[in-house]
């Protein structure tokens, strides 16, 4: 009798790695703009915001040449906001859903890696934070005037901050995604608790304006680092004595974010389940 010797498995190596969660990228973003809760809350939710904050307070801010409109101070707490729905928000609720029905047992059974369902996951977050984020200026620009930077560094400032904060919140939000013990509550703990980050994170309220106590709280949260650095980008620099520290502070904005991000990764990877924890 002749025994054959099984089928070598697959391997799945760092590239190939990578390509089924660029592959991935693709099926993530189908499933979230077929949700149109999802894309209302998340998606076009910044934008509205926006809106009604630049049709209610109107005017100017600020003295002499430095003054801004409304519409402008407003813009980089919005963006900073976006970035957390999209960030945090999203993907708790996605994947705290994904949990409850199933879909994550099932894809514990493939080969598929979970670095392979990050990948997926953060490609998702950033596509459709670029877009939210586009519209979000280009109502801003356009409907209200508000003015946009116009200096390549100011650009290249928003981009590491709009990165290092984005990857930072996604992997907060895989985090997140484990508190939740049913897809059917996880909304009703994300999202009160994205909204709270928002409110004393300077997204809607200038930071300034707290509470001290409230300021020292809240002052080591990644968002708060976030708005603080959209404002360098979108308001003219003599905006920045009206900081805590009277400046920008970019060097603590970056070591922040940085720490949050490993705080992030740690947890996710700790946290991370393909079935409930009542599973």
């Amino acid at each position: 009798m002749t025994i054959t010797a099984p089928a070598p498995s697959p391997s799945f190596g760092l590239s190939r790695t990578i390509r089924l969660g660029i592959r991935r990228i693709g099926f993530e973003l189908k499933q979230y703009f077929r949700a149109g809760d999802q894309v209302f809350f998340t998606f076009l939710f910044p934008t509205l915001m926006y809106m009604i904050f630049a049709t209610i307070f109107t005017g100017d801010i600020g003295e002499g040449p430095d003054a801004v409109s409304m519409a402008t101070y407003y813009l980089p707490g919005l963006i900073a906001g976006g970035i957390l729905l999209s960030g945090v928000q999203g993907p708790a609720l996605e994947i705290a859903t994904e949990k409850s029905d199933g879909t994550l047992k099932r894809l514990g059974g493939t080969p598929i890696s979970p670095v392979t369902y990050f990948l997926g996951k953060i490609g998702e977050v950033f596509v459709t934070a670029i877009l939210q984020i586009a519209l979000l200026m280009v109502v801003a620009a356009v409907v209200f005037g508000a003015e946009l930077p116009t200096e390549p560094e100011a650009w290249l400032r928003f981009a590491w901050i709009f990165v290092l904060g984005l990857i930072t919140c996604t992997l907060l939000g895989i985090a997140l995604s484990s508190v939740p013990r049913s897809g059917k509550t996880a909304g009703a703990v994300v999202i009160p608790v994205v909204l709270l980050i928002q409110f004393i994170s300077g997204v809607y309220i200038a930071f300034a304006m707290l509470p001290e106590w409230l300021q020292t709280a809240s002052g080591v949260l990644p968002v708060k680092w976030i708005a603080q650095g959209m404002r360098s980008v979108f308001l003219p620099d003599s905006f920045k004595a009206a900081e805590v520290s009277g400046s920008w502070e970019l060097g603590m904005i970056a070591i922040m974010l940085a720490g949050w991000l490993v705080i992030g990764f740690v947890l996710s990877r700790i946290t991370f389940r393909w079935i409930r924890r009542d599973g």
